[in-house]
């Protein structure tokens, strides 16, 4: 006990031993004492002494606090305090009033021993096993020694964890636990375990992740929530940053609803926190992630549609329109907003119907115009608008044509204020910053709609009084020319790029003025600074779409005069080396990046996302079009107009077979109707034949029956009676020879007209391959010639007349076999009908014989004679020759 008394702060008498001596005999009492209480006691004092003897602790106790792991696990206070003690060496939170080389060394420590503890992964996997255990004091320190570990080797603890049999289970058992401290260590743990590793996220997520965070967040209030909030809001963000798979289980699990009343915020908004201001801040960011422009197109608009119809996008819209805003939260939202009505065509319309709460009511979009070109609004918030009136036109034409609307003379309305108006008053104004998000919001209204291009033309400005109006293109190219800011000559020649390209008649009514061609080519030969040399690259982009899509309209412009100056005044070589500094400029690499405008500073405003995307599109095809010759092009316009000739060729090719398919698939469903009818006739045919059949058994049976009968005193009425049967019976006999004639017409007949439908779909399959062969060679570069298509075309013309025909012939044969099939019904029944009418009168002349024989019975007469003898003999004799005949 005198040592223990030591260790724990005694004054033994004679010399104190040192630290490392101390922490040795702990250690040799925790591997050697066989008392659970004598190791309990080691481990509580090697814990007291971890942390001011880090370094000897962990050298020399960590296998030791490992064994304790693993066979103590009955005892709840040993385990904790051997936790403990591991969490002490290995977590690197120390004092902040530390110096940076001490810091250093410290998680280098932290680092060492992670990697030590590590090195065996069943560590791992007993730490994980221990997390089961209910005892406050064992699972609490052991999140807290997970967590950090994870902190220090993040990577190699996830893949042993991923491996690890329900790893990410036992873990997120701890959001479960009723206890607030653990849940909470553990929501730290689990964002420590699902920071970029796509596989523990996915599993993190289906393990009902979403559920329980939406859940404690609404316990713990919301926006008006603590700190735990914010760490759930964290988790999620990295659960679904980045991860498409996340992301639409998230989508179709409704949960995106379950985020609605996080923005339900009240009308008093004096009281917002820092708390409340960072939980907002996190839950925008969340509905970002959802409809980020870097997701896929299909993803994004499915969340775009589930928040309009949830009543999200209404809330966000609420907020944006809100007095007492923080004006970070206010930015925040307005980015929000601009991702989720991105490329929306509904949400776009239901934000153009939103109207701010003033006097009289005034458009959302022209209330955030108002702040955009307003210099005394922060420039982030400015930024935002900007971003934000992009995401409204992005793929809008029709949203384009209300803006452009604004200025054209027939729609400007004196008593408001219009988007149009704003934007021509940012347009030129003296801040230079104002100027160019005018200018690139005006070009966003342009952005590939050919209508609106030439639209804008019409736009007429009164510049001064007693002068006339010039054009918006005019005073852009007046503006460039008084050599104003870098940042407003910027965007006005993305503006008037944006503008012209694509559209001859604008590119027509800028060379119509004289003096812009010699502006521009002066502004490139010049030597200037490496600002001034950004606006000559853009000067000559702006030459370069003159030259490209010019339509040759101006006598004195004509393309290949535009190249001949370049070559005169510029250089071709020089002209393409200014052309390329654009792309090497740092601020063009990072716009190009994302379209959402972030720039620290407004002087690096100078690039749109948008403008970069159409540059890549022009910055090739006009350096080649500048070093074309005239020969050049006219061979190109030469293979142009082939390639369009064999382009049409194509599609009559494209055409045919589509005609053809439709004739082919026509013919084979008449050859099934011509099919099943051949069917039914034969089926009819065999019917008929069965009945004939029955007859002749009929006929036979009464021939038998006449034989046996006949008497002396019936002599004359029998032979009467044999006479007219006789005769009947020819008659018979010559319709059945009748009907077995017509049987074998018939049969001929559909013979042919099988024949006749086999050949209709081999030509039919003939032409089609044909027409397949041709369309092959023509797209494997065999071009044949005009002649030999309209050759092929004609052939293929003849053959379908000639399958007309045959079809026509075939179609006729059907039907005189369909007459003929009911005028053989129609006789089959006449037959049916006399037959039926013979055996009644053999059956009446039967009976007759009967009551004749009976009477000369009756008289005492013998009944049999020569002439019933000589009328049977006969009967036996036709039978035979009947028989010889079949």
């Amino acid at each position: 006990m005198n040592f223990f008394r030591g260790v724990m702060g005694g004054q033994p008498a004679g010399p104190q031993p040192s630290g490392a001596e101390t922490i040795q005999k702990l250690c040799d009492r925790v591997a050697s004492s066989t008392l659970l209480d004598d190791r309990r006691d080691a481990v509580r004092a090697l814990k007291s002494l971890s942390k001011k003897y880090r370094l000897e602790v962990g050298t020399q106790a960590m296998d030791h606090l490992i064994r304790i792991l693993q066979t103590d696990r009955s005892d709840s206070e040993i385990l904790g305090y051997a936790l403990d003690t591991l969490y002490n060496i290995i977590c690197n939170d120390e004092e902040e009033e530390q110096e940076e080389t001490q810091q250093k060394q410290v998680d280098d420590l932290g680092a060492q021993f992670t990697d030590r503890f590590i090195q065996d992964q069943e560590n791992i996997t007993l730490l994980l096993t221990i997390l089961e255990e209910f005892d406050f004091h064992v699972r609490l320190p052991g999140v807290k020694l997970l967590t950090a570990l994870l902190k220090n080797q993040c990577a190699q603890l996830q893949g042993i964890i991923l491996v690890s049999p329900m790893g990410v289970s036992r873990l997120m058992d701890l959001l479960a636990d009723s206890r607030e401290v653990i849940r909470n260590d553990g929501l730290l743990l689990l964002l420590q375990l699902t920071k970029g590793n796509a596989a523990i996220q996915k599993i993190v997520a289906f393990e009902n992740a979403f559920e329980r965070l939406l859940d404690i967040i609404t316990e713990e209030g919301s926006s008006d929530g603590g700190i735990v909030v914010e760490d759930c809001l964290l988790l999620l963000l990295n659960l679904l940053k980045n991860n498409s798979s996340n992301q639409n289980f998230f989508k179709e699990g409704s949960y995106i609803q379950r985020m609605k009343p996080w923005f339900e915020v009240g009308d008093d908004n004096s009281g917002w926190s820092a708390q409340k201001v960072t939980n907002l801040h996190y839950m925008l960011q969340l509905v970002r992630v959802m409809v980020s422009p870097v997701n896929s197109p299909g993803a994004t608009a499915s969340c775009q549609k589930a928040m309009f119809q949830c009543g999200l996008l209404q809330q966000l819209c609420t907020i944006l329109m809100a007095t007492g805003v923080p004006a970070d939260i206010l930015t925040e939202t307005i980015n929000t907003v601009s991702e989720v009505i991105r490329g929306s065509q509904v949400n776009q319309d239901y934000f153009a119907s939103v109207n701010a709460p003033s006097n009289p009511p005034r458009p959302a979009i022209v209330v955030l115009l108002m702040s955009m070109v307003n210099e005394r609004q922060p420039f982030v918030l400015r930024c935002a608008v900007l971003y934000c009136f992009q995401c409204f036109l992005y793929k809008n034409q029709k949203g384009q044509g209300e803006i452009v609307a604004t200025l054209l003379p027939s729609t400007i309305d004196a008593n408001s204020i219009s988007a149009g108006q704003l934007l021509c008053g940012g347009l030129f104004s003296a801040d230079s910053l104002s100027n160019w998000c005018a200018a690139v919001a005006l070009g966003h209204a342009l952005q590939d709609n050919l209508t609106q291009k030439e639209q804008l033309l019409r736009v007429q400005l009164a510049t001064s009084l007693g002068k006339p109006p010039v054009s918006l293109l005019q005073q852009c190219t007046n503006i460039l020319s008084q050599g104003s800011k870098v940042q407003t000559r910027v965007g006005l020649l993305m503006l008037l790029c944006t503008w012209i390209s694509n559209c001859p008649i604008a590119v027509t009514h800028f060379l119509h003025n004289q003096e812009n061609v010699p502006f521009l080519t002066a502004q490139i030969s010049e030597n200037l600074g490496e600002d001034e040399r950004l606006v000559q690259g853009l000067c000559a982009l702006l030459l370069g779409i003159c030259i490209y899509y010019n339509d040759n309209s101006l006598e004195n412009y004509t393309k290949e005069k535009l190249k001949q100056l370049i070559e005169k005044r510029i250089g071709k070589e020089n002209f393409v080396e200014k052309l390329g500094f654009i792309t090497k400029h740092e601020l063009y690499s990072r716009a190009a990046q994302k379209p959402q405008p972030t720039f620290s500073t407004p002087e690096h405003m100078l690039f749109d996302h948008e403008f970069t995307k159409l540059f890549k599109e022009l910055e090739g095809v006009i350096t080649k079009a500048v070093h074309k010759s005239s020969e050049e092009e006219k061979k190109e316009e030469e293979v142009k107009k082939t390639l369009e000739q064999h382009d049409s060729i194509v599609t009559q090719y494209k055409d045919l077979i589509r005609e053809q398919d439709t004739h082919i698939k026509a013919l084979k469903e008449q050859v099934a109707g011509l099919t099943s009818q051949s069917e039914e006739m034969q089926t009819t045919i065999t019917q008929q034949l069965s009945q004939i059949q029955q007859h002749k058994d009929q006929y036979s049976i009464l021939k038998l029956k006449l034989g046996k009968s006949g008497d002396q005193g019936s002599a004359l009425d029998g032979a009467q009676v044999n006479g007219l049967q006789q005769e009947e019976l020819t008659q018979l006999r010559e319709e059945l020879d009748e009907l077995r004639g017509q049987q074998s017409l018939l049969q001929t007949q559909l013979s042919d007209k099988d024949a006749l439908i086999n050949s209709m779909v081999s030509l039919a399959l003939i032409s089609t391959l044909l027409v397949l062969l041709s369309l092959y060679f023509l797209l494997h570069g065999f071009i044949l010639s005009p002649l030999c298509f309209q050759d092929e075309l004609t052939s293929l013309s003849s053959n379908r007349t000639a399958l007309d025909t045959e079809l026509a012939s075939a179609n006729s044969t059907v039907a005189i076999l369909q007459a003929e099939k009911t005028k053989l019904q129609n006789e089959v029944q006449e037959t049916k009908k006399e037959q039926d009418e013979l055996l009644m009168l053999l059956a009446d002349q039967d009976q007759k014989i009967l009551s004749l024989k009976q009477k000369l019975k009756d008289l005492g007469e013998t009944i049999e004679d020569e002439d019933d003898l000589d009328t049977r003999d006969q009967f036996e004799e036709e039978d035979e020759e009947e028989e010889d005949d079949e």
